[in-house]
C-alpha cells in the first residue's frame, strides 16, 4: 500500500474505535436513566479500559504515532476523520461526559 492509502486505513480505523467509545459513553447516561444500571456499569468499565489505554499512552491513541510515519501533517485531526475542533477538544468534551455520566449512574443506583 502507498501512505496515502495507508493513512486512510488507520484514519478509518481510529475513527471506528473513537466512534465505538463516543457511542459507549453518550449511552452510559442513557442506560442508567432507563433503569438499566448494570448495562451503564458495563459501559463505564469498557471506556474505563480506553482510559487506561490511553493514560499508558501518554493520553495519546496508540494509533496516532504510527498514522504520523505516513504524514506530515500534524493537526490535531490529522489521523482520524473528525472535524479540527472536536478533534482538538475530543478529550475535554467526552472526558466530562463520561464523567458526568459515572456520577448520573450513580446517582440513579441510589435512587433505584
Amino acid at each position: 500500500m502507498n501512505p496515502k492509502t495507508t493513512l486512510r486505513a488507520i484514519k478509518l480505523i481510529h475513527t471506528l474505535v473513537w466512534a465505538f467509545f463516543a457511542g459507549c459513553i453518550v449511552a452510559i447516561p442513557v442506560y442508567a436513566w432507563m433503569g438499566s444500571i448494570r448495562i451503564a456499569w458495563i459501559l463505564c468499565a469498557v471506556v474505563s479500559f480506553e482510559v487506561l489505554i490511553l493514560a499508558v499512552n501518554n493520553w495519546k491513541c496508540p494509533l496516532t504515532p504510527i498514522a504520523a510515519r505516513y504524514t506530515e501533517n500534524r493537526e490535531d485531526n490529522f489521523d482520524i476523520y473528525l472535524p479540527l475542533w472536536m478533534a482538538r477538544y475530543n478529550k475535554e468534551i467526552f472526558g466530562s461526559l463520561y464523567v458526568i455520566g459515572i456520577i448520573y449512574t450513580a446517582i440513579r443506583c441510589k435512587i433505584g
